[in-house]
């Protein structure tokens, strides 16, 4: 399930050219791809993180609610740890970037398909660089993000309803966690691992 029929042309052809295996259908966002898994309740699916409408993470967790038996591959040009954390978390059952080896893609729909998890080893090392994992805080995340768009401690404290010593604090452990020494760099390594997306 991708957005991007050129994706999904690449995609169909690999597909095609295996004699076991068939791509039963395509969906261009989440809604369309809950649709379909309804319908044609396939092997696996290579689900994209990024669509319109409704994201592939939000898709996944709803076809995995209606069918916790589902096998789902995260189909992504996302490569933050924190990005593969929330894929995995959310059920998934492999991780692939879009410009993986023809044959790696081919290993992991296999692999999934018979019931194990297949995380190839780029992606396991990404992970293993940040462990153990430190999650920010819904309100860090709050703040984080309106760091990332150029607001002062005041513009925030403003925005968010508080003081401007409590975001202080929040800016302190924002820094502390990302291991960063000003906000730049901590918006930059929060972009890097894939805790921000700038859209």
């Amino acid at each position: 399930m991708d957005d991007h029929p050129l994706i999904r042309s690449g995609l169909r052809a690999v597909i095609a050219s295996e004699p076991d295996m068939e791509m039963v259908g395509e969906a261009a966002n989440g809604e369309e791809a809950i649709e379909l898994y309804r319908e044609d309740r396939p092997d696996v699916v290579l689900m994209d993180l990024r669509m319109p409408v409704m994201d592939g993470l939000t898709a996944t967790l709803a076809i995995l609610r209606e069918f916790p038996d589902a096998k789902i591959v995260a189909l992504t040009t996302y490569e933050g740890d924190e990005d593969i954390h929330r894929a995995l978390s959310a059920g998934a059952r492999g991780y692939l970037l879009k410009d993986m080896m023809r044959s790696q893609l081919l290993q992991v729909i296999r692999t999934v398909q018979k019931g194990q998890r297949a995380i190839p080893a780029a992606i396991a090392a990404r992970l293993a660089e940040y462990v153990p994992r430190i999650e920010l805080t819904p309100r860090e995340l709050q703040v984080l993000t309106l760091m990332a768009k150029g607001f002062s401690n005041p513009e925030i404290a403003s925005a968010l309803g508080r003081t401007e010593s409590t975001m202080k604090v929040h800016v302190s452990n924002i820094l502390q966690k990302l291991q960063a020494t000003d906000r730049t760099e901590a918006v930059t390594v929060a972009i890097q691992r894939g805790i921000l997306h700038l859209e």
